[in-house]
């Protein structure tokens, strides 16, 4: 039988409500269904009841590998389903590069992604004119490193939004690096498990980001937003102002 081709799903940051139409209907037809259990809501996977469910979470690269070529050489329709979007932190680029090895076909399906989610639990606007139109996302250096151009305390040096993922277990590290660019009363906002129902939001600054991270035992799940722009002043867009035209506004 000739292979079935692999999907690589987003299923956004955990809200079912938040899953696209287009992964819902692809879940639903899905006979296996290889997710990453210490990330993916358990309420996604209600889309899929009549699927075999793989948690990936104990698995090895190869392990995962060798279970999606099998399943799709028999036939069957596969779904690798990632947290967020597989674009962000996703791990897929050497997944895909031994699909490409087995001559397995694959596509990829986005998907809501976190900092999306947080920042609309925030109620906030991350490029605010005048005060920040360019939002970095990144992640400090931990076990995975972090190319040295990109340390975030030279990021920091920009003063734009940034948002920080997997890096809550860094509070202390993340917090000097970025004093070394950012003022310390900088807002930040940390949110924990965006969209979900145990979501915790704490807002802070620059220079208590640590000891409030600490005091809130926050160690996981969690972006680090940083920038004047969550403070929620400075201009309005031009785009709708009174006198702004543009080609759909004389």
């Amino acid at each position: 039988m000739s292979d079935s081709k692999i999907v690589f799903l987003g299923a956004g940051p955990g809200d079912p409500e938040l899953m696209t139409i287009r992964g819902r209907r692809l879940l639903a037809q899905a006979d296996t269904v290889v997710f990453a259990g210490s990330l993916v809501s358990k309420a996604i996977l209600e889309f899929c009841p009549q699927a075999e469910l793989v948690d990936s979470a104990p698995l090895c690269l190869d392990d995962i590998v060798k279970i999606m070529v099998n399943r799709s050489r028999e036939g069957k329709r596969v779904i690798r389903l990632h947290s967020g979007d597989p674009s962000l932190y996703g791990a897929i680029k050497e997944q895909i590069a031994r699909l490409r090895q087995a001559v397995v076909e694959f596509e990829i399906v986005p998907g809501v992604t976190s900092l999306s989610a947080a920042a609309a639990a925030l109620a906030c606007e991350l490029t605010v004119p005048e005060v920040s139109q360019t939002v970095i996302i990144t992640r400090a250096a931990g076990r995975t490193p972090v190319p040295e151009l990109e340390d975030i305390g030279s990021l920091a040096a920009h003063h734009a939004t940034m948002a920080i993922f997997l890096s809550a277990t860094l509070a202390d590290e993340v917090q000097q690096k970025l004093l070394t660019g950012y003022p310390p009363d900088t807002p930040v906002a940390v949110v924990h498990n965006a969209s979900r129902p145990d979501q915790k939001i704490i807002r802070t600054s620059v220079a208590r980001l640590a000891s409030d991270l600490g005091a809130a035992g926050i160690d996981r799940t969690a972006i680090i937003l940083v920038g004047a722009a969550l403070a929620q002043e400075g201009e309005e867009s031009l785009l709708y102002k009174d006198g702004f035209s543009h080609g759909y506004r004389k």
